[in-house]
């Protein structure tokens, strides 16, 4: 096995635009909203662009090499994350994801936590993350009425900033940001409301998924120094771990047979050496890490999100190892 890209799957979106042009050649025409780069869903399946495996789907891949692709720990019967990246030129819709009860029940697929790291971040960029000051019966009247803002927990925000949002968090995508968002891999979107722009909305659903009780905001991360890079630990949740890399010299890694890897560069150039070549990676791109890759090391000027499904104790202890002995 060895590192594997996969070509963009791009959609055209009423709020997207052309941003993404500011470090890719390869958009179609239209408003560019989304950019699948890790996707295995029946909305969009990556196909591998380098290597022996090029022309495969990525599902195509899982079935023929299995646990060698995804890990031992991982589930062959659903590829369990999705990759995107988003380029909001308008704001998108109010909305909320279910959690995994209810997408199972109702949509036959899982809820969506997400992450969101900003990788641009323009004149006014914004994000919703939650509400505030807000209960179920004051939304419901807002919905009626049209009139969102006193409730939305709005956030300006800056380039190489995080947040979480978990299943059942009212949130919104506003204008001026590229999002790099790991997420879990479903397609299933609840709008509460969409400005008008005649779009569906799912208020009954929405309002069924809805917890009033969450709470937005940025996460702050434990930075570890080490010789060459720091590394700066996001998230972590029973459904990914989303990690940072600042790398200046070189980061020496190994794959994990349990599970695979997934890095996304947000800024600089470098490359990813393994025993068999090596790899360009340049910002907006990302490359899945086979299980079985081996050793391997990133070397270069620049900065790479780590995402992959945890084993929470085994990377809780780690964290604490880390913090120990730095």
């Amino acid at each position: 096995m060895y590192p594997l890209k996969f070509n963009n799957i791009y959609f055209d979106k009423i709020w997207g635009g052309r941003d993404l042009e500011i470090f890719r050649d390869n958009l179609p025409e239209g408003n560019i909203g989304e950019s699948w780069d890790i996707a295995c869903h029946p909305h969009g399946t990556g196909i591998v662009s380098n290597g022996d495996y090029k022309g495969k789907s990525l599902k195509e891949l899982i079935e023929k090499e299995k646990e060698k692709v995804v890990g031992t720990e991982i589930s062959l019967d659903r590829f369990p994350l999705l990759v995107k990246l988003i380029n909001a030129k308008d704001k998108l819709s109010v909305q909320v994801h279910p959690d995994d009860e209810y997408g199972y029940r109702v949509e036959g697929e899982p809820g969506k936590t997400e992450v969101w790291y900003v990788l641009e971040a323009f004149e006014g960029a914004n994000l919703v993350v939650g509400t505030k000051d807000c209960t179920k019966e004051q939304f419901v009247e807002a919905i009626k009425k049209g009139s969102f803002d006193q409730y939305m927990n709005r956030i300006e925000v800056k380039k190489g900033e995080v947040f979480f949002v978990k299943s059942g968090l009212v949130h919104a995508i506003g204008e001026g940001v590229i999002i790099a968002e790991i997420q879990q891999n479903s397609d299933t979107t609840y709008r509460v409301y969409d400005y008008n722009r005649g779009r569906e909305l799912h208020i009954d659903k929405a309002l069924e998924t809805i917890d009033f009780s969450l709470k937005g905001g940025k996460s702050k991360g434990i930075k570890v120094e080490y010789p060459g890079y720091t590394k700066t630990y996001f998230c972590l949740c029973e459904h990914f771990a989303l990690e940072k890399f600042d790398i200046t010299n070189n980061l020496k890694d190994i794959s994990d047979k349990e599970r695979f890897y997934i890095l996304t560069c947000t800024e600089g150039h470098g490359k990813i050496v393994y025993d068999e070549g090596e790899l360009n990676i340049v910002k907006g791109e990302s490359v899945l890490i086979p299980a079985t890759l081996g050793q391997y090391s990133i070397k270069g000027n620049l900065s790479v999100l780590k995402s992959y499904v945890p084993n929470i104790e085994k990377v809780e202890k780690e964290i604490l190892e880390s913090c120990t002995t730095s």
